[in-house]
């Protein structure tokens, strides 16, 4: 975006902050700027393409639509199903409101007439940016008072002072999230390792609104700035560029149609688990015209490489990091919730965790882990009713993970019923992925992407009857071989 002034970078802010080396005369290819050789290693290192993509939202930055009122902007977002904005500075606030403008000087009567417009349309206005906030407490408290008054959750701004104490005190105060954009140079935060610093160590709502297509035009490998920016990431200007650089006829296409590896990004959000929004904005005067068609693109594409469209992640993160929203323990032991990684470790046991849903015919997927060779855990599908004995255990199906036992025992099995087609699990330590379908009475599982089960259910062995519906849950078994888990997704058919 180009609405607040340029900020003159110092001469040197990190040793690494040097400009991009290009080949020597007319380059024929552009030249990207590494952050680092340990940056580059660890992309090149990643399997982008074996990634499960995960659902992510979609937003608008309105200064897409600056040819636009705030209002055409609602019902156009309306039309496209997108369901989330942000807003920018300066713009128009309606044709029927002649001066009015969206910004912090709008009165009493245009901030009732700006929601009212957003609760029609349906649409959160999650964001404001990029906005200047000034150096000074009273410049700072006008923003975050608008955006207190607003209902805003992210404040996006590049800010002008390289202390962050006052920044920091009024994020804690106020508790809305301050994210830093990275423009172009010369501005000050051109650098994806600048930004990197300013928020390294501070407060977990100060961090970055990553605009890939930005990053892009300095000669940055945009996967690298959001590979050094793990954690920090608190909003997406996401965007594809038909090439690296600045020259002639280079310019923002539709996702998946330029040279931006949206997808390695999008597999780079998913690895960090980015809970934000994925926010489309062109910065070109030929796509801002008529910006729907280059949108609907751009969703399409992303629907298209999306792994976990039209599931529920069922263990993720709140406000204050992972937390068991939703699950309940029952019986001896416990599961911790690691609140940063949302990794989930069996302790005591043998007890349970379930989700308080009950699903009937459902698509589950989740990673699991064994911390040793003896490691005996499980996944129970279908409880009929709230676990309040062991009673569960003989009405529903426990899909097992033991890999030393065998047979009906053995991790993939249908525990004590029926044993996986095959072996197929990884060794101790290493991630497996478990993709469970069941529908009707048939029961199919695929244990890292090889069919271990493929089966109309029955009762058998301990199992006295299987429920149509019921509740999953994760065993804990012990505390000496605790199993993990972690991505738990559930998809209702």
């Amino acid at each position: 975006m180009k609405r607040i002034p340029a900020i003159i970078a110092l001469a040197v802010i990190l040793s690494s902050a040097a400009a991009p080396t290009l080949a020597a005369g007319p380059p024929t290819v552009p030249q990207i700027r590494h952050i680092s050789p340990e940056l580059q290693k660890a992309v090149a290192a990643t399997d982008y393409a074996s990634v499960r993509i995960k659902k992510f939202p979609f937003a608008a930055e309105a200064w897409t639509f600056r040819k636009f009122t705030f209002v055409e902007t609602l019902r156009m977002l309306k039309e496209l199903g997108v369901a989330a904005v942000e807003a920018f500075p300066g713009q128009t606030l309606a044709a029927e409101l002649p001066g009015a403008r969206f910004d912090e000087k709008m009165t009493a009567e245009q901030v009732a007439f700006a929601k009212d417009a957003l609760k029609t349309a349906g649409v959160t206005l999650y964001g404001y940016g990029v906005v200047d906030i000034g150096k000074t407490e009273e410049s700072m408290r006008k923003v975050f008072d608008f955006a207190r008054k607003m209902g805003i959750r992210v404040v996006v701004c590049e800010p002008a002072d390289d202390d962050f104490t006052l920044l920091e005190r009024l994020v804690k105060e106020y508790d809305i999230k301050i994210a830093i954009h990275n423009h172009p140079a010369p501005s000050k935060y051109n650098l994806p390792e600048t930004v990197f610093s300013h928020v390294d160590g501070k407060d977990a709502r100060i961090g970055s609104c990553a605009d890939s297509g930005h990053w892009m035009r300095g000669m940055n490998d945009p996967r690298e700035a959001f590979k050094l920016l793990r954690g920090r990431i608190l909003d997406v200007h996401l965007k594809d560029r038909s090439d690296f650089g600045t020259a002639k006829g280079v310019d923002d296409v539709p996702w998946g149609a330029g040279k931006g590896m949206i997808r390695d990004l999008l597999a780079e959000l998913t690895l960090q688990d980015y809970d934000g929004y994925l926010t489309m904005e062109y910065e070109n005067e030929s796509e801002v015209g008529d910006p729907m068609p280059a949108f609907r693109k751009s969703i399409a594409y992303v629907k298209s490489v999306t792994y976990y469209e039209g599931y529920d992640q069922i263990l993720k993160r709140g406000r204050g990091g992972y937390e068991k929203h939703g699950w309940n323990h029952y019986g001896p032991g416990y599961f911790e919730c690691d609140s940063k990684t949302g990794v989930l470790k069996g302790q005591g046991g043998m007890g349970l965790l379930w989700y308080s849903r009950k699903v009937g015919d459902f698509v589950l997927e989740c990673d699991f882990k064994c911390s040793t060779e003896t490691t005996n855990s499980g996944i129970f599908l279908r409880v009929p009713s709230v676990p309040v004995s062991d009673d569960y255990i003989y009405h529903s199906l426990e899909i097992q993970i033991d890999d030393k036992s065998t047979g009906i025992h053995h991790t993939g099995a249908a525990y004590d019923i029926e044993a996986p087609k095959l072996p197929a699990s990884l060794p101790a330590g290493e991630w497996n992925h478990f993709k469970i379908e069941f529908k009707g009475a048939h029961l199919r599982i695929e244990l890292n992407g090889k069919l271990v089960m493929d089966w109309e259910a029955k009762p058998g062995g301990k199992v006295k009857d299987l429920s149509p519906e019921g509740y999953i849950g994760l065993q804990n078994h012990d505390s000496q071989s605790p199993p993990y888990f972690r991505n738990v997704y559930i998809k209702e058919l």
